[in-house]
């Protein structure tokens, strides 16, 4: 039996058929899709650590920090949910350095089928992890901005005609058919016309061209029927025979964990 300990971040991806994942666990990094049909047993120790600074807590906010740092950092404010809000340019960034490397540099307005077609931003260094993080089995950049915020502002627009959210139960049943991108980009352009000529004209962007499908398969050996979340905190442990992993979440034969949500928590987990 091997056992890993440590406090875990949200798994690293890549780009392969399948998504090869591997789990960041104290100093260990723990290929996932060779456990596939194996018996896992995960347990909380009951510490926590926030991801950012270090400090011991009782309760994490925003997949792993303190209270404090949701605060102050850059990376936990309101923008972040809503790019639109942006106020770099206002000169109140919790931390120009950190928007100037986030923020102030090209974005990319997607389209993507997870749990259908949703419509979504992430910065170029991003693809295409953002699309395997949200279980995405087909993505489309459709318009490159030059900002955070201006790639937000067209967002707006278009989320006015498609979803910006993935219904995880859905995708993670993994009956979602695949959809023509190309098709319904030039139909949510088309219906999105009159709010992107509203736009203003100091915000540059450019519509790409129509090659770029990404299409993404998962380590999967069988979908849940019925969708049940596994919750550490109110658990402690999980035990199962993992089943598949798909986007961030670890499909096992008695539920499913998230496991980007116990980003910072220190697990056990024992194969």
């Amino acid at each position: 039996m091997s056992v890993y300990i440590g406090n875990v971040r949200k798994m690293r991806t890549g780009h392969e058929s399948p998504v090869a994942y591997s789990l960041p666990i104290g100093n260990d990094m723990v290929p996932m899709n060779a456990l596939i049909g194996q018996i896992l047993r995960i347990e909380h120790t009951g510490e926590i650590n926030c991801i950012a600074c270090g400090r011991k807590i009782n309760k994490s906010f925003q997949q792993g920090y303190c209270f404090p740092c949701l605060r102050s950092l850059p990376e936990c404010d309101q923008c972040i949910v809503r790019p639109e809000l942006c106020h770099f340019d206002a000169g109140t960034c919790r931390d120009e350095t950190w928007g100037l490397k986030n923020c102030m540099q090209d974005h990319f307005l997607y389209l993507a089928n997870s749990s259908g077609l949703k419509v979504g931003i992430t910065r170029g260094t991003q693809i295409p992890t953002r699309w395997m993080d949200q279980g995405a089995t087909q993505a489309l950049p459709i318009i490159r901005a030059d900002s955070r915020h201006n790639v937000g502002q067209l967002e707006v627009a278009l989320k006015a005609f498609a979803n910006d959210r993935t219904d995880w139960r859905k995708m993670l049943k993994g009956q979602v058919g695949p959809l023509d991108l190309v098709d319904e980009k030039h139909r949510l352009l088309a219906l999105a016309e009159e709010g992107l000529d509203r736009l203003d004209e100091s915000i540059a962007w450019e519509v790409l061209a129509d090659e770029n499908v990404y299409k993404i398969d998962y380590p999967v050996e069988r979908y849940p029927e019925k969708v049940t979340s596994l919750n550490l905190d109110k658990l402690q442990v999980v035990e199962g025979v993992l089943q598949g992993i798909k986007g961030q979440y670890l499909i096992f034969d008695c539920g499913v964990m998230n496991i980007r949500k116990y980003g910072g928590y220190q697990l056990k987990m024992s194969i």
